[in-house]
């Protein structure tokens, strides 16, 4: 089974515009809500591409309660913990000539809570998967993904872990089966701009001979590398596309990988084909990649070793 957490869920409000005019009223030429967080939405990729899993997180309020409502329509197994103070948050996402973001705070999660988290991955057995992508509320403390591995370690749960800076860096001692930073996060660990594909693939491996079992390097337009459990490194350019949004496609690059990676009883090729078509077809979308729209993409993917 795989298991994705996500400690702030939300409801994405998603607004596009020709033209966002700051200081005047703007009207809107579309608009969508769909259930949000990093862990969803791979819970809902891997669900399109035929994966079941079980979405965990925490929920609070009528927010919560729509988040779960939308999650469990598109046929996703929950498991909230549902917080007894507070709102789950909302995201206002405007796409007119540039993407920007206005994120909420989410409700506040004590310690029963987490408690509550604990104990149903303590129920988690050998050969089950755990997804942890995303930021973490003020709220819990920023060791918490290197809490949850470590409690974990030695039971044969592969984690992928999607995070950013010291949250990401932190979880390597306990081996995660697979990272995914795009290339800025990972120039901002190594503490510089990353130019060209050899330069990405040194870092990448850096990650990878610290702890990390496979390293998926997304670049946006221009494609993705994966350095992998044997320490082969691939590259993938980018399938063609109109780009119309970013939100989501990393997770479903995760989501992918996972599905790939699974079906081909471990091929990493396969894995890293689906993985790049999961994202490209999220990128081409105004929702989340369909499976039959990110095999589609997949079969177009050429991958090379370097």
């Amino acid at each position: 089974m795989i298991y994705t957490v996500t400690f702030n869920p939300s409801l994405d409000y998603t607004l596009s515009l020709e033209k966002l005019e700051l200081g005047r009223v703007n009207r809107a030429a579309g608009e969508t809500l769909a259930a949000g967080g990093k862990g969803l939405n791979v819970s809902m990729v891997l669900q399109n591409l035929g994966y079941p899993s079980t979405a965990l997180g925490f929920v609070s309020g009528f927010t919560g309660d729509e988040i779960e409502r939308r999650l469990k329509a598109r046929r996703c197994a929950t498991r909230f913990i549902h917080l007894p103070a507070g709102l789950s948050r909302i995201n206002v996402k405007v796409r007119a000539e540039e993407e920007s973001e206005i994120n909420g705070l989410g409700p506040p999660i004590g310690p029963e809570a987490l408690e509550g988290l604990y104990t149903i991955l303590d129920e988690l057995k050998e050969g089950d998967i755990l997804v942890l992508a995303g930021s973490i509320p003020a709220a819990l403390p920023d060791d918490i993904y290197q809490n949850i591995l470590k409690r974990l370690q030695g039971r044969g749960i592969r984690a992928a872990v999607d995070a950013t800076g010291d949250l990401l860096c932190e979880t390597l001692p306990y081996r995660p089966f697979l990272i995914k930073p795009n290339n800025h996060e990972l120039g901002e660990i190594f503490g510089r701009p990353l130019a060209g594909a050899e330069e990405i693939a040194s870092c990448a491996e850096q990650l990878h001979r610290r702890g990390a079992q496979n390293v998926l390097v997304s670049m946006a337009g221009d494609g993705a590398i994966l350095v992998s459990e044997g320490g082969a490194r691939f590259r993938a350019a980018a399938p063609q596309g109109r780009v119309k949004g970013s939100v989501g496609a990393g997770d479903s690059m995760v989501a992918g990988f996972l599905a790939g990676w699974l079906a081909s009883g471990g091929d990493v090729r396969r894995a890293f084909a689906l993985a790049v078509g999961a994202g490209s077809a999220t990128a081409f979308s105004e929702t989340l990649a369909t499976g039959v729209e990110a095999e589609r993409l997949a079969s177009q993917v050429r991958i090379e070793s370097f």
